[in-house]
Parts: structure tokens; C-alpha cells; sequence
């Protein structure tokens, strides 16, 4: 049984444009940026996640406005008409002031995207020189905003207490600059630590990050 075609949705609008001839492979790329930090005496630097990139779909669509009749191609419209209805798709939509987001969908790959770039190569001419057949490099960027993210991802954050193993060249600071994302919010987990010299950290260690505001349960002071 052949695919099912691959489809473009433009959410905004609902309009759903069938790609005709289905892809013949598909690239997804995905990675991730850490920071560097370089430690006197150690052979590489400590790393540190810092964010993920967009995900990407990247293929290349043959679009074709002619069609066989009898054993003979006859001359159909000009092919600029159907490739425009997929660039069109980088075009700024009034109500959102941005480009709409598009969902494409083949077999079981579904994936909420923009359309970020588009190339277009034309390959075969009428004699008029019109063009009649052309291939599309496309490359969709992953589309996904706080809401969404919230939903698929349960993070740990400065809203629990949790527990954090000090590695080799961390400070106080450091560590609350990671998972406060404030460097001068290191009190609360000095006092929830009970530590007399917040300078000095041994490496293996364990310290309670508390949640914010903290606290403290011997003078009552409330650190956020």
C-alpha cells in the first residue's frame, strides 16, 4: 500500500496543501549550546547546558504542473502558481504579524513548524520558457512557544527543593547562578546548608537548593 501524501496545514488560515509527490527522504536536525568554563589543571573545560536550538526538518519537494495523457505530456499551468502556494507560507500573515505556523504531516511524522527557507530550482521549460517542473529545498524550523513547552516538559526548577552535587571549581555563586539564574541569591542555600565558610565547598558534596522565598528557620529571615 502506497503513502499516504505528504500535507502542509497553515493553522491560522485551516488551508491544507497536498504535496503531490511525496518526498524521497526527509533530514531531522536537533542539538544543544554549553558554556565553557575553563578550570586551571584540568585537561578540558567544565561544560554547562545552556539551552537547546530549534529542531529542523529539512527535504526536497519535486513539484510538477505537467501531467501524462495517453503515453504524452500536455503543457498544464505554469509551475510558479503551485510552488508559490509553499513560499507563500514565509509571507507575514496581517492578524499575527508574523508568518503563519504550519503543521506537516506524512504517515507518522507530524511536525508543528514555520516554513524558514525555501529554494527553488526549475528543471524543465515549454517552449515559450515557462517553467513546468521545478524541486524545492525547504528547511522547516520547529515551532514551539512557553505554553507548549510547559506542557511536554516537567522541569525542575527553583520552585522545588532538590539536591546538587558540587563538582570541582564550583562556588556558592555559581551554583545559584544555575539554578537560580542569579549569582547573588547564594544565602538561601548557604543558611538551608548550614555552612559556616560558603567560600570553601568540597568537591562530592551535597547541598539543598531551597525553594524561593526562603526562610530561614532560625532567624525567621525571608530570602528571595
Amino acid at each position: 500500500m502506497a503513502l499516504e501524501k505528504a500535507t502542509i496545514t497553515n493553522t491560522n488560515s485551516g488551508q491544507q496543501i497536498p504535496v503531490l509527490f511525496n518526498p524521497e527522504e526527509y533530514t531531522v536536525n536537533r542539538d544543544n549550546n554549553f558554556a565553557q568554563m575553563a578550570i586551571p589543571g584540568r585537561r578540558g573545560p567544565l561544560l554547562q547546558f545552556v539551552s537547546g536550538n530549534m529542531q529542523t526538518l529539512e527535504m526536497e519537494l519535486l513539484v510538477d504542473s505537467y501531467e501524462a495523457h495517453n503515453g504524452r505530456y500536455q503543457p498544464g499551468d505554469d509551475v510558479r502558481t503551485l510552488t508559490r502556494q509553499i513560499t507563500d507560507l514565509m509571507n507575514i500573515d496581517p492578524a499575527t504579524h508574523a508568518p503563519p505556523v504550519l503543521l506537516f504531516t506524512w504517515g507518522s511524522l507530524a511536525f508543528t513548524c514555520v516554513l524558514a527557507r525555501a529554494s527553488q530550482r526549475f528543471i524543465m521549460f515549454l517552449p515559450d520558457g515557462a517553467p513546468v517542473r521545478a524541486r524545492l529545498q525547504v528547511t522547516f524550523n520547529e515551532f514551539i512557544n512557553a505554553e507548549l513547552e510547559a506542557k511536554e516538559i516537567k522541569r525542575e526548577t527553583a520552585d522545588y527543593s532538590h539536591l546538587h552535587v558540587v563538582r570541582e571549581g564550583e562556588t556558592i555563586s555559581h551554583i545559584a547562578a544555575i539554578v537560580y539564574q542569579n549569582p547573588t541569591l547564594w544565602r538561601p542555600i548557604a543558611r538551608a546548608n548550614n555552612l559556616d565558610d560558603p567560600r570553601s565547598l568540597a568537591i562530592g558534596a551535597q547541598l539543598l537548593i531551597p525553594q524561593l522565598p526562603f526562610r530561614d528557620p532560625e532567624t525567621g529571615e525571608v530570602m528571595s
